[in-house]
């Protein structure tokens, strides 16, 4: 006698369209197809684990093939022989294939050979691959012209959890449906419905908390239920459930928080050291935290964000969330979030996560401290003006010789003006912020914008003399050069090449 246990996942798995939950868009557009008669040759299923994929791709094989009426049919019976096979996975003409071990060009190869004889006892063949992104890109590639155009009596559905990795061609020649999370309050119908059949107390406190832990997967809800009802022997209650998910309670939770904002750290490390001993598990704690920084934020009185009906805190922790607020403000609060979501990959790496759980409270306390950046702003904005002088102070430069002014052009990289200047201008005189010079050159903008630059360096007003003939003065350049051939050294080196010259000096 078979005495297995099949878990409540399997058990509860849905067997049609109306029993498939929390996918009402999706199951309105395929029995609509069906009953029209426009049933496309492929799908693709994509959805977080546990969301109905596969569900869905048997029911609607079924529905294709149901022996009920004469063609596809929204609702299949679930009792006809076609029907019973597809359910248990039997059917010779639906074959489910598991991506991840069939990931290979040969493997698709045979799939599509033998896709082109028709079905033996259903109206259609249906191809069902799961993790369909699991193949490799030979296998997608072969798989591209015969899922574009199949043989009439061929379906093709794939499903897939990631779907960004399933290339745009294979995307292109699929009708894409996009399995939603379920809701948390048609996730606790769902189960107390199952604890129900079953036979099974469940609180209504306990079924939030499992709701909320499936994280919109049915599949993984179940499976906490069941772990759940193994564990308690059919009273499932919320110290149970807290206990089998490590889960701190939200009063403890709030407590913490409250301590933490508080600003006293000897008082939160103790605390947290408390909830630690009591068994809780740092990660799913972290995530708590996490969840009241949320639900705090949106029920601060600056912000009042949309609908807060369904949030997951007793009147009384409501009321004790509001008093904290008036406290706290939207930077704080802004600012630990982004401590916290840093923090859980620092978690998930930490090999003594207690130790990364301390140092975490003790930054998220620092960070509760710090003022808001508004006002880190406006003091930082004071600080420099007080610092600031009234009177900016213009540059001072002195220039008595050709070659001082040479220096201040070439230190306040004018280097086109410096250039010119050294080459084409014979200084004549310098004195008392006037200049009289001759321009080889003859470039009558360079006048202009020596004065305009002098003016500007010195804060003086200086008046530039151009002369019409020169008086066979040396520019700077060139005295440059007649002071480098007179040194000793100079000549000296000279002397050691023959038709050796200079042709350039740099001044160090």
């Amino acid at each position: 006698m078979d005495t297995s246990y099949t878990v409540l996942a399997r058990k509860y798995r849905s067997q049609d369209f109306q029993s498939l939950i929390g996918q009402d868009v999706l199951v309105k557009t395929l029995t609509t197809a069906i009953n029209t008669g426009r049933i496309a040759h492929a799908y693709i299923f994509t959805g977080i684990r546990g969301t109905g994929k596969t569900s869905t791709a048997r029911i609607l094989a079924k529905a294709l093939n149901c022996l009920s009426s004469d063609g596809p049919t929204a609702t299949p019976c679930g009792t006809c022989e076609n029907c019973r096979a597809i359910a248990a996975g039997q059917h010779i003409d639906v074959l489910e294939i598991d991506a991840a071990s069939h990931t290979g060009v040969d493997n698709m190869r045979e799939i599509l050979d033998a896709a082109q004889y028709r079905p033996t006892n259903g109206r259609y063949k249906v191809y069902i691959i799961d993790e369909v992104h699991m193949l490799s890109s030979s296998a997608f590639n072969a798989l591209l012209k015969t899922l574009e155009e199949p043989p009439a009596h061929v379906i093709f559905i794939l499903a897939t959890t990631e779907i960004r990795k399933v290339p745009v061609t294979i995307l292109s020649r699929c009708q894409r449906f996009d399995l939603v999370r379920v809701p948390v309050e048609t996730l606790k119908k769902h189960f107390a419905w199952i604890a129900e059949q079953e036979n099974v107390e469940l609180s209504d406190a306990a079924n939030e908390l499992l709701a909320r832990a499936a994280d919109g997967s049915v599949r993984d809800g179940l499976s906490l239920l069941d772990q759940a009802i193994a564990q308690t022997g059919g009273h499932v209650d919320e110290s149970a459930v807290m206990d089998m998910l490590k889960r701190a309670d939200r009063g403890v939770v709030v407590d913490f928080m409250q301590t933490i904002l508080s600003g006293n750290v000897a008082t939160a490390l103790a605390k947290a050291d408390e909830i630690y001993t009591n068994g809780a598990d740092l990660t799913m704690l972290l995530t708590d935290m996490m969840e009241w920084t949320h639900w705090a934020t949106r029920m601060h009185p600056v912000l009042r964000a949309g609908n807060i009906g369904n949030i997951p805190y007793t009147a009384d922790q409501r009321e004790r969330i509001n008093e904290i607020n008036k406290h706290v403000s939207l930077n704080t609060l802004s600012r630990i979030w982004q401590v916290m979501v840093a923090s859980v990959s620092e978690m998930a790496a930490a090999s003594n996560q207690k130790q990364c759980f301390d140092m975490l409270v003790v930054r998220l306390m620092h960070i509760a401290d710090m003022p808001a950046l508004a006002e880190m702003i406006n003091q930082t904005k004071k600080t420099v003006e007080q610092k600031s002088v009234t009177t900016p102070k213009k540059e001072t430069i002195t220039i008595k010789t050709a070659s001082d002014l040479a220096d201040a052009l070439q230190s306040a990289r004018e280097m086109m003006m410096y250039a010119y200047f050294t080459k084409n201008i014979e200084v004549s005189e310098i004195l008392a912020n006037r200049i009289s010079y001759f321009d080889r050159g003859n470039d009558s903008e360079f006048q202009k914008k020596l004065c305009a630059w002098l003016n500007t360096k010195t804060g003086a007003n200086w008046e530039l003399n151009k002369i019409e003939e020169s008086h066979q003065n040396q520019t700077v350049r060139e005295q440059t050069q007649s002071d480098a051939e007179s040194d000793p050294m100079v000549a000296d080196a000279m002397s050691l090449f023959a038709d050796a010259e200079i042709v350039g000096v740099s001044k160090q």
